[in-house]
C-alpha cells in the first residue's frame, strides 16, 4: 500500500469570467491539477453532475493524466459553476448552492487507501453530505491534514471552521481570513503566533497578495517571501491554489520550510501571468520541474 499518496478532497467546477471565458476551477481541483503536472501521486475526491460540464471535467482530467476513479457522478445535482468578477484587480466569486460537490457520497469512498496528507478546503464542507464523507475519509487517517481556508460568504460559519482547524497540521489562509478568525494582536506576526499556538499547528502559512507570504512553524522558524515584481500580472485567480500545490509538493519531497516557501511564491508569481487558475500546457511547468530536480521515477 502506498503511503506517500496525497488525497485532495473537495470541489471541481468551472469559473465563468465576465468576458465569457470559462476555466476549470475549484481550489482542490486546481491543486490536484498542478500536482499532476509535477508527477505527484494524488487521489482527487470530488463529485460532478451528469451533464456536459461534468463530462468536460472528466475528459480534462483524463487528458492530463489524472485518475478519475474517485470522481463521483451525481444524477440530481449539477456540476459546480462559479461566476468570477474582478474588482480592483482582485477576484470576487458568486458561488451557487446545491452543486454536485456538495453531495460527495461517503459510501463511494475507497477507505482502504492510506495517505501521507489529506488536503481540503472549507467550501466543500458547507453541506452535511460532503462533510460526512470527509469525516469518514479522515476517521482512520494516520498522516497529516492540510486545510486551505477559503471563507466565501455566506458559505462559512466561524465555529465550524475552527473545529476543522483544530484537526489540522498545516493551515494556509490569507491576511483577511486570519483577521476574521483570530483577534488581532499588536503585530501581524504576533497574531500568527497566537493562531499557531491556539490550534497546535505544525505550520501556518499566510498569503498577503502582492506583498508575498509569511510562514511560521512549531520550531519557531519565521519566513517571509516576496513575489517576482518583474512578471506581468494578468489575473490573480488561483494564485493561492498554486501556492498550496507547491506547499504539498514540498511536504512530499522533504524540502525545508524556507525552500518550500521560496518555490511556492515563485510558482504562484508565474501563475498570475496566465488567465485562470489552471494551465493546460505542460511547458509552463517544465522550468520548475528542471530547476527543482523533480524525479519522475519516484
Amino acid at each position: 500500500m502506498n503511503h506517500k499518496q496525497i488525497a485532495i478532497f473537495g470541489e471541481s467546477l468551472f469559473d465563468y469570467f465576465p468576458n465569457g471565458f470559462q476555466v476549470l476551477g475549484g481550489a482542490p481541483f486546481n491543486v490536484a491539477w498542478h500536482l499532476q503536472a509535477f508527477a505527484q501521486r494524488t487521489c482527487f475526491i470530488s463529485r460532478i453532475g451528469s451533464d456536459t460540464t461534468g463530462d468536460e471535467i472528466r475528459q480534462a482530467m483524463l487528458s492530463w493524466g489524472m485518475a478519475v476513479d474517485q470522481l463521483q457522478v451525481d444524477l440530481v445535482y449539477p456540476t459546480g459553476t462559479v461566476q468570477v468578477m474582478i474588482n480592483d484587480g482582485e477576484p470576487d466569486y458568486v458561488i451557487l448552492a446545491d452543486q454536485a460537490y456538495d453531495f460527495i457520497d461517503a459510501q463511494q469512498l475507497d477507505t482502504e487507501r492510506h495517505y501521507s496528507v489529506i488536503y481540503h478546503g472549507t467550501l466543500a464542507l458547507r453541506n452535511s453530505v460532503s462533510e460526512r464523507a470527509f469525516l469518514r475519509l479522515t476517521s482512520g487517517h494516520q498522516g497529516k491534514i492540510f486545510i486551505d481556508v477559503n471563507l466565501r460568504p455566506p458559505w462559512w460559519h466561524s465555529e465550524s471552521v475552527k473545529q476543522w482547524l483544530a484537526k489540522a497540521d498545516w493551515v494556509k489562509l490569507n491576511q483577511d481570513e486570519l483577521m476574521q478568525l483570530m483577534p488581532q494582536k499588536n503585530t501581524l506576526q504576533a497574531t500568527m503566533w497566537q493562531f499557531l499556538a491556539q490550534y497546535e499547528l505544525e505550520v501556518l502559512v499566510l498569503t498577503c497578495g502582492s506583498q508575498g507570504a509569511l510562514a511560521l512553524n512549531n520550531l519557531n522558524e519565521f519566513i517571509e517571501v516576496l513575489p517576482n515584481k518583474a512578471l506581468q500580472l494578468v489575473d490573480t485567480v488561483g494564485a493561492g491554489d498554486a501556492f498550496s500545490a507547491v506547499l504539498l509538493l514540498g511536504m512530499q519531497q522533504g524540502w525545508s520550510l524556507q525552500l518550500i516557501m521560496e518555490r511556492a511564491q515563485a510558482f504562484a508569481s508565474a501563475l498570475v501571468t496566465q488567465t485562470g487558475a489552471t494551465v493546460q500546457d505542460l511547458t509552463f511547468y517544465r522550468p520548475f520541474i528542471s530547476d527543482w530536480n523533480l524525479d519522475y521515477s519516484k
